[in-house]
C-alpha cells in the first residue's frame, strides 16, 4: 500500500504561481513513477506531469510546458508541482498518483496509488 497527501491548493489570482507538494509514504521504492493529474469542472481527468523517481526523468502536457515544473526530494519522499504563470483555465482539482514502475506514463489506467486532491482555483 501507498499513502499519497497533497498539498497547496488555493485561490490564486492569474498570473500567480502556486507549489503543490505530494507526501508519500509507505510501500514506496527507487523504481517508482510520480505523476500529477487534474480534474477540472464538466472536463475528463488529464495528465499534467510525471517523473521517474530514481531518474529524474520528467515529462510535462503541451498545456502546463514551460510554466509548470516538476520535481522530487528523494530524501522526503516528496514530489512538486510549481505552477508559474497560472491562468483560469488551470483551475481543477490536482491529483498526485504513483506507478509501481520506473517510466513516464500519461495515462491514468499505468498509476497504481492515488492521493485525495488539493484544489486549485485560478480567478480572473
Amino acid at each position: 500500500q501507498v499513502q499519497l497527501v497533497e498539498s497547496g491548493g488555493e485561490l490564486v489570482q492569474a498570473g500567480g504561481s502556486l507549489r503543490l507538494s505530494c507526501v508519500a509514504s509507505g510501500r514506496t521504492s527507487a523504481y517508482d513513477t510520480m505523476g500529477w493529474f487534474r480534474l477540472a469542472p464538466g472536463k475528463q481527468r488529464e495528465f499534467v506531469a510525471a517523473i521517474t523517481w530514481s531518474g529524474g526523468v520528467t515529462s510535462h502536457a503541451d498545456s502546463v510546458k514551460g510554466r509548470f515544473t516538476i520535481s522530487r526530494d528523494n530524501a522526503k519522499s516528496t514530489v512538486y508541482l510549481q505552477m508559474n504563470a497560472l491562468k483560469p483555465e488551470d483551475t481543477a482539482v490536482y491529483y498526485c498518483a504513483v506507478r509501481l514502475l520506473n517510466g513516464i506514463s500519461t495515462m491514468m489506467s499505468m498509476y497504481d496509488y492515488w492521493g485525495q486532491g488539493t484544489q486549485v482555483t485560478v480567478s480572473s
